[in-house]
């Protein structure tokens, strides 16, 4: 029995689904390689009850984000919340699924709310409180945009957080500045010369903020929670301005299946549509490889916003523009081990 244990401890290997409970595979794992929601100590920001959508990214990504933060700030955090998906689903008036300070900001400001907050909290001599502001896509790349750039500027010791589900879900599923190309909206139907969202639209806002030259920037995607976690405890151990935007696969605005949420977050990464990457002062300082590079036609085909890219000779056109996006982002941010591989 003794030998077996030793055995298994030593060099049994890991699945990465094995991993996610605090259940038999993670009494496999030391602590430290342990989640954030697998420790009997977690925090639970955000708890049950909440409404959001079966299967829903954001929900998970603002639970893991929060908590993690919390952890790293010993519990010392006031969130403050823009308009959209994820302020409507956790606070019903007059319930919260919130376990910690939140506040909610309009739908542009939240960035200069959580400001405000940071700044009440040094004239109180308050310093270990820290603040977070948050807020979907629209909030932060569209409605937003001024309020997080005059953060960025200001260099204010605020951490944004960015739940990227490529658009308005919570109104409808109208485009945002972060929707793809090609993908089917409420404002952007399949139809005409160019359906859905045409070429040549949107930003970054990840690249927007680095070219702040602010100290952290980082994107995470809920299907990689160590990553996440790991990020946003570095934010927290950093003063001024930092910017983490998730993406969060919205089944509901998608087209998508509820179970299909963290595959195709997995997808979006390793067919480079969504690279995964850390700046610091204005440097791009590190970059996650891709383990299993697939064409973007495996992470489009889940999803009933891009079904209409299929069905043409134009359709098919459309994806091998966005293959070459994807190409694009796998080059500049070096997502290859080795150059032969792209």
């Amino acid at each position: 029995m003794n030998e077996q244990t030793t055995t298994l401890d030593a060099t049994q290997k890991l699945h990465f689904y094995q991993k996610g409970t605090f259940t038999v595979g993670n009494r496999l794992v030391s602590d430290e390689r342990r989640a954030v929601q697998a420790s009997t100590d977690r925090s639970n920001a955000l708890t049950c009850g909440h409404r959001a959508c079966q299967g829903c990214g954001e929900a998970l990504g603002a639970r893991y984000a929060m908590d993690a933060a919390m952890r790293a700030t010993g519990g010392n955090v006031i969130a403050v919340n823009a308009t959209g998906c994820l302020e409507v689903f956790t606070t019903p008036y007059p319930e919260t699924s919130w376990q910690t300070p939140w506040l909610h900001s309009l739908f542009g400001n939240a960035a200069a709310v959580a400001t405000g907050v940071a700044a009440a909290m040094r004239v109180k001599g308050r310093s270990e409180v820290r603040a977070i502001a948050q807020g979907g896509d629209g909030g932060t790349t569209d409605i937003g945009f001024g309020c997080l750039s005059g953060m960025f500027e200001r260099n204010d010791d605020v951490l944004y957080i960015c739940y990227d589900n490529e658009g308005y879900m919570n109104t409808g599923v109208q485009r945002s500045s972060a929707t793809p190309p090609g993908a089917r909206t409420a404002t952007t139907p399949a139809m005409g010369p160019e359906p859905g969202n045409v070429f040549g639209t949107g930003k970054s806002v990840p690249k927007i903020a680095v070219a702040h030259g602010i100290p952290y920037v980082a994107t995470a995607t809920v299907a990689d929670l160590h990553d996440l976690e790991r990020k946003v405890m570095r934010a927290m151990g950093i003063h001024g301005a930092r910017y983490l935007q998730i993406h969060v696969p919205c089944p509901l605005g998608w087209g998508s299946a509820s179970h299909d949420t963290i595959r195709l977050a997995r997808l979006a990464v390793e067919c480079g549509l969504f690279p995964l990457f850390e700046a610091e002062h204005g440097v791009v300082t590190s970059s996650q490889k891709i383990r299993r590079r697939v064409p973007v036609d495996d992470y489009l085909k889940p999803q009933r916003r891009f079904a209409h890219l299929f069905s043409t000779e134009e359709g098919r056109e459309r994806i091998g523009r966005l293959q070459g996006l994807a190409d694009r982002n796998i080059a500049e941010y070096h997502l290859l081990e080795a150059e032969g591989d792209a």
